[in-house]
């Protein structure tokens, strides 16, 4: 039988760990040396996929990073394949401890402060990208708004400094309570988008009948901001312009005359600290928390101290870890806020199950088992500074520094929440090989293995599976870092450039369609 130490094999997160985490794939009989411990592994372990290093009896804890993952659904013998067989959730016991883990950031001196290449806004915020919107505000009036799209598609022909018209559809607007739950975070994330600063300028379209009236959503956004006056957007209804054809014919007038000033535009040099970088992860595996996770984590942190801004989200992807959090929060309201949010989606899952519901197929494939895992894994992106304020979804971002907003877990949903809050830069880390793209903001992909980069390279932007072949995670971090200031500065992900990026706006549908 080979023998090896098991460090060659597979990775030890904690010294405390139950289960290591194979490298590449290691056959059944194979000798693993674990200290003064030996391993014999009793099944095919697959990369990613879990291998007991000690023996746990049915029903107790089994952890990794030094944290509960699960419990043993059965007995579980040195050298078993740990997964879906054996390893199920249960009641966490746990007591939330505020605020213990607060550390204070050593932020950069301003005299070191880093640069990017922006589009500074008449309000102060800088974006990444020069886009035009059209915003539908109702899914009846979503075809219509593609067809004005359609006519600028060769926009930079005669517009080089504008980055394209985009138009924002979806599937809602009708249907909800009037000025309800969904409607009104309808209207925040719409408003978002309208306001965000990759969009230098924008017209809604309407059908005419439905709850989400443009007209009404304008009025409201600018009693919300009385400070802030700017010139009335062009909005229209195709009841009343008369039709499609007229209504295409109208905005697309509208459209043309605002792209002398969108393309007036001009990048300058902007501070670092003006950059607020939504994470997200996707089609995760067992790598995500050891590679691409803690090194986007180690790129926050950085952002961080140099004054800009960090985002968590998907908060029933947190579960599990969000205890984690709650001892980074700045004070007892941030953690509060947070603990709110979680009794909110406890309700909210009430009688389906649906927070344990988790992980997906293609996540379990990759050797994820449980949501703890997939949590705890998920929770490093977040880097290690204190945690400063937690939004609600689409809520604008006011607070700099590490902040979580409240979104579900599927990835087109919690990114429109992050972009409508006002990110300007998404990474986006991926194991089995997501190709999410979210225009107006560009998204970098931060492959977690090898295998996949190499496989999906056109479509991936950084390798952070050199972290399992040795290269330190700092490394990869500070290379995620100087790639967010290169894309924010023009550089085009590998998701522009493949075009990926229209179809993607999700807004979150809260509560029942009628």
């Amino acid at each position: 039988m080979a023998t090896f130490d098991i460090t060659q094999k597979a990775v030890i997160l904690r010294a405390e760990d139950d289960v290591a985490v194979a490298k590449a794939e290691i056959p059944a009989g194979t000798i693993l040396e674990d200290g003064g411990s030996r391993i014999e592994v009793r099944q095919d372990i697959k990369p990613g996929h879990k291998v007991a290093r000690r023996a746990v009896r049915a029903g107790a804890p089994v952890r990794r990073y030094g944290q509960i993952i699960g419990f043993a659904t059965e007995e579980i013998h040195v050298g078993d394949h740990v997964h879906t067989q054996n390893l199920g959730i249960g009641e966490l016991q746990r007591e939330y401890e505020f605020c213990t883990d607060v550390r204070p950031v050593d932020f950069h001196p301003p005299e070191a402060m880093r640069t990017f290449d922006g589009f500074k806004r008449d309000d102060g915020r800088v974006g990444t990208r020069n886009y035009v919107a059209i915003i539908s505000g109702v899914n009846c009036s979503a075809s219509v708004s593609q067809f004005v799209k359609d006519k600028f598609r060769d926009v930079q022909r005669d517009f080089p400094n504008v980055d394209g018209v985009l138009a924002i559809t979806h599937k809602s607007g009708c249907g909800t309570k009037l000025f309800g739950e969904d409607h009104l975070a309808l209207q925040r994330v719409l408003a978002g988008y309208a306001k965000h600063p990759n969009v230098a300028a924008y017209i809604l379209i309407g059908l005419g009948c439905e709850v989400n009236q443009a007209a009404v959503m304008v009025d409201r956004q600018r009693m919300a901001a009385p400070g802030h006056p700017e010139r009335k957007p062009f909005v229209v209804n195709i009841q009343e312009a008369g039709g499609v054809r007229k209504t295409v014919e109208r905005a697309a007038v509208e459209v043309a005359k605002l792209l002398p000033h969108a393309n007036a535009a001009r990048r300058t040099k902007q501070p670092v600290s003006e950059l607020v970088l939504a994470t997200n992860c996707g089609g995760s595996d067992a790598n995500s928390g050891m590679t691409a996770n803690p090194a986007l984590g180690w790129a926050v942190d950085e952002l961080v101290r140099y004054g800009g801004t960090g985002v968590l989200a998907e908060t029933p992807e947190i579960y599990g870890a969000e205890h984690l959090l709650i001892r980074r929060a700045i004070n007892e309201g941030v953690a509060k806020k947070l603990v709110d949010r979680y009794k909110w989606w406890e309700w909210y899952c009430r009688g389906i199950d649906a927070m344990d519901n988790n992980p997906a197929p293609g996540n379990k494939a990759g050797g994820i088992t449980t949501v703890f895992e997939k949590s705890l894994g998920g929770v490093t992106k977040g880097g290690t500074t204190p945690m400063m304020d937690v939004f609600q979804y689409g809520e604008p971002i006011t607070t700099r520094g590490f902040v979580f907003m409240d979104t579900p877990g599927h990835d087109p949903v919690s990114i429109t929440g992050l972009v409508a809050g006002g990110c300007n830069v998404i990474c986006f880390t991926t194991g089995r090989g997501s190709v999410f793209g979210c225009k107006p903001v560009p998204s970098i992909k931060l492959a977690t293995n090898s295998l996949m980069y190499r496989h999906m390279e056109e479509d991936m932007d950084i390798n952070c599976g050199v972290i399992l072949e040795g290269t330190p995670l700092a490394t990869v971090g500070r290379q995620i870092f100087e790639e967010v200031i290169a894309v924010a500065s023009g550089k085009r992900s590998k998701s522009e450039l493949s075009g990926v990026g229209e179809e993607e706006f999700a807004p979150w549908i809260i509560g029942p369609v009628m």
